[in-house]
């Protein structure tokens, strides 16, 4: 009879959901093309590599769709019910194991019926060999040292002796001379040899009697292994169960969050900017990353981190799907938590820049231009600086004329007259202007005010568009490809899936005094200001129109 499998909707796409272990008893007659993952490698994972080990059958650093299906019939044919592997516990009852073998093995390990991985563990660690006796060392430890440190240069030394006797080379006047024959120093490297190679077949033969005695326990330790870990790597194989699942608290040093399971590719959490991003995924392979994370559409910090307790390093990208832009650069500094919690001290490396949300593309332009308009007046100011020193030092530099004193410049009071007259007119120009704009105003549809609005719209609209057309298309999978995975279907990060991704800091709403605040600007007078602005723009707006010709009247219906 064939299986029938239930279906959701997971992550914005229909998808196989594994819900009973009837679904990994029938695993093998899934198609591979209702599947989300078709191979992952073993490495990056947040899955112990002894259990990833384990499903890896032809040990070629990638777990493929077959590997998952045949480590899913061992266990089928292993356990009373699948059923138990849903738990993902490293323990399991006597009566929950159906291979005799194991069970065998397992019960003298039980304790009130139920055997456990640390049991397994502990019991592996307490086998003992009767072990087999290395060789007597020919010399002491030291001595042995020493003969290898010269046996390169007293080698040489015996050769060219016997070349210089047939007259074919000459040895150096400084050359090192032996305090033993050229007999007892080969007599003594076989016996060193000897001892070194009878040394090492001993150590190999209690290797494998070690292994051999341990055996008998590795199929359970395989068993509680999986027990615990197959459930998780199945979720984030056929379904990405994990990954949508309902988003539990960044990790912020606490740990893994227990109530809410996270993706295995999931590396932990970075905080920054007063952010945390909870989608963060070890980098694997920079070259690849750069190749195809652009496609994503997500906003991608790059940080190379260091784990400052043991020196260790890597790289991570982190998504960033709330907020703004505001701080991130390259060049900043951060903090990292894995999901054991340590915390890493992260820099940012790189940054891909796409949109973080409608209300970031509304700026955008306005950010864009203010960026350019501040380069151009620092530049300007950079460029009248310098050329404002190069003047005063070249008239420091130019002594005065033979019996002159500097004179003071006399005080032009017809060039003060002249710019006082400019200041009236600037003022009473400014005045004319403002009478003639509120005629205009008199003789103007009312709709006409909705031009700065519209002026907005135009400005930021293709900004926003553009912004909405990617934020619905972001994709997880462009950034798991770039590190080894062969994704098979969409991970699409929807805007409101997105805002679950990332955490943003919360204050309480409360009133503060500032001590260090500019004192002479009450609420009341910043609202003022920013009524005026709106005022001048509008009036601004309606200059442009009188001046292209537009003459709007009231509407009097």
């Amino acid at each position: 009879m064939k299986h029938t499998w239930t279906y959701a909707n997971i992550g914005g796409s229909t998808r196989v959901v594994i819900k009973s272990g009837k679904d990994i008893q029938h695993l093998a007659e899934l198609d591979e093309k209702l599947w989300t993952v078709l191979a992952c490698p073993v490495s990056g994972l947040e899955i112990p590599d002894e259990s990833l080990a384990l499903i890896d059958n032809n040990h070629d650093a990638k777990i493929h769709i077959a590997d998952v299906i045949a480590t899913a019939q061992w266990l089928c044919s292993t356990l009373q019910n699948p059923d138990v592997l849903l738990k993902g516990k490293d323990s399991l009852p006597l009566d929950a194991i159906k291979d005799e073998a194991i069970l065998a093995v397992a019960t003298p390990l039980a304790e009130g019926g139920v055997v456990s991985l640390a049991a397994v563990k502990a019991a592996i660690a307490g086998v003992s060999i009767e072990a087999q006796a290395a060789p007597e060392a020919p010399y002491a430890a030291d001595v042995i040292a020493a003969y290898k440190a010269c046996q390169e240069a007293y080698s040489q030394y015996f050769h060219t002796t016997k070349l210089q006797s047939l007259g074919l080379a000459t040895l150096p006047a400084d050359a090192a001379v032996p305090g033993l024959t050229e007999e007892q120093f080969a007599e003594m490297g076989k016996k060193i040899a000897d001892y070194e190679a009878g040394k090492t077949a001993a150590e190999a033969a209690n290797a494998t009697a070690l292994s051999a005695a341990q055996a008998q326990y590795k199929p359970l330790e395989k068993l509680l292994l999986l027990s615990r870990d197959f459930c998780t790597l199945l979720r984030n194989f056929v379904s990405f169960q994990d990954f949508y699942a309902k988003r539990g608290k960044a990790l912020l040093g606490r740990g893994d969050d227990k109530d809410s399971p996270w993706a295995i590719f999931q590396a932990g959490t970075l905080v920054i900017d007063q952010r945390a991003c909870n989608l963060c995924l070890r980098v694997n392979d920079m070259a690849k990353h750069n190749a195809q994370a652009p496609d994503s559409g997500m906003y991608l910090i790059y940080c190379q981190c260091t784990l400052h307790a043991t020196g260790e390093k890597m790289q991570i990208v982190a998504a960033m799907t709330v907020g703004d832009i505001r701080n991130l650069k390259v060049g900043k500094n951060a903090l990292f938590y894995d999901r054991q919690g340590r915390d890493w001290e992260a820099e940012v490396v790189k940054i891909i820049d796409n949109p973080i949300s409608i209300g970031q593309a509304f700026w955008s332009p306005y950010r864009k231009l203010g960026e350019w308009v501040s380069g151009l007046i620092t530049k300007s100011a950079a460029e009248k600086e310098k050329k404002s020193f190069a003047d005063m030092t070249a008239k420091l530099q130019t002594p005065p004329a033979a019996g002159q004193a500097a004179q003071p410049a006399p005080f032009d009071v017809a060039k003060f007259a002249g710019i006082f007259a400019a200041v009236g007119l600037a003022i009473g120009s400014i005045g004319t202007f403002l009478t003639s704009l509120l005629s205009e105003v008199k003789d103007m549809h009312a709709w006409a005010l909705l031009i700065v609005p519209a002026i907005l719209i135009v400005v930021s609209g293709p900004s926003m568009i553009l912004a909405w057309m990617k934020l619905r298309k972001r994709n997880l999978a462009p950034l798991l490809n770039a590190n080894g995975w062969a994704i098979n279907a969409d991970a699409i990060v929807s805007v409101l899936f997105g805002n679950t991704l990332t955490d943003q800091a919360q204050f309480p709403i409360v009133k503060l005094n500032d001590p260090f605040a500019k004192k002479g600007l009450s609420t009341g007078s910043k609202w003022s200001i920013a009524i005026a602005a709106i005022l001048i723009g509008i009036a601004i707006a309606v200059l442009t129109m009188y001046l292209l010709g537009i003459r709007l009247v009231w509407c009097t219906c």
